[in-house]
């Protein structure tokens, strides 16, 4: 039996990560855990279903309320990941830091207490995993498609999506995975997974990777309007992996952790 915190170390320590990142949280603390709810997305619902089904705990994927927690501080991560692809620093805070404020600006008048106080009440101890998860399936698709490379530098854009659909938590998704941008005859070139830094960099997080050299991005979703100035400006091409599939790729493997340590886990909302 486990506690919340060793719940939040034992994913912390699949990525090396020291501390608890801004999009992740323990709401409601406990101990002697042993059966565990999991989903992708959780609300007060399934926190008073968990009560009454008797499990010792519920995990999240997702922040169940994104502006209540400082998950704005995890969106700069794409500065460091395009500075680390050759993207000049001022360029690439000039591409995320304006979104980043408006984040942080939606932090102030959030309700902190909602998820929390209704944990308490139930005392269901209760914290999501956001970003650890994120970045564990980040390094897992970067790996998979710098692998592809690897073996022929020449390896197109229809290449690297047969790779990633070798994993199975894209062999078995309800999505398929799109080339948003670009033939599937056409080199892939150097590919950056723009993955675990909260959500997609929209449009100004890929036109700094294209504008600097950069001729291939994947982002597991994107909103249709940065789609389609992104199409318009031609500067790029564009894999998009799908939401949930990609999650998994970092989730199942947390799942396979906890049940190695005799925790008795049970998946819902979007998790097998």
């Amino acid at each position: 039996m486990v506690t919340t915190q060793e719940l939040m170390q034992m994913a912390l320590g699949l990525v090396e990560m020291q501390d608890i990142p801004g999009d992740s949280a323990i709401y409601h603390p406990g101990e002697n855990i042993r059966k565990v709810l999991f989903g992708i997305d959780i609300s007060t619902a399934e926190l008073a279903m968990a009560k009454q089904l008797g499990f010792d705990a519920v995990i999240a994927h997702h922040p169940p309320q994104t502006s209540a927690i400082p998950a704005w501080q995890v969106y700069l991560r794409h500065i460091d990941f395009l500075v680390q692809a050759g993207v000049p620093r001022e360029a690439a805070e000039a591409a995320v830091k304006p979104r980043a404020e408006a984040m942080a600006a939606a932090y102030q008048s959030a309700n902190h207490e909602h998820y929390s106080s209704i944990a308490r009440l139930l005392d269901m101890p209760f914290l999501n995993i956001h970003c650890p998860l994120d970045e564990l399936g980040r390094r897992i698709m970067q790996k998979t498609v710098d692998d592809c490379l690897a073996v022929n530098s020449q390896a197109t854009l229809g290449d690297v999506v047969e790779a990633l659909n070798a994993l199975p938590e894209f062999a078995e998704a309800h999505t398929q995975i799109q080339i948003a941008m670009g033939e599937a005859e056409a080199p892939a070139g150097r590919v950056v997974v723009a993955h675990g830094a909260l959500t997609n960099g929209g449009y100004a997080v890929a036109n700094a990777y294209f504008t600097h050299g950069i001729p291939t991005v994947l982002y597991i979703h994107i909103p249709y309007s940065d789609l389609q100035r992104l199409r318009a400006e031609k500067k790029g091409q564009l894999i998009v992996t799908g939401h949930i599939s990609s999650d998994l790729v970092g989730i199942n493997p947390f799942v396979q952790k906890m049940r190695a340590a005799g925790l008795e886990v049970t998946t819902i909302s979007g998790i097998r």
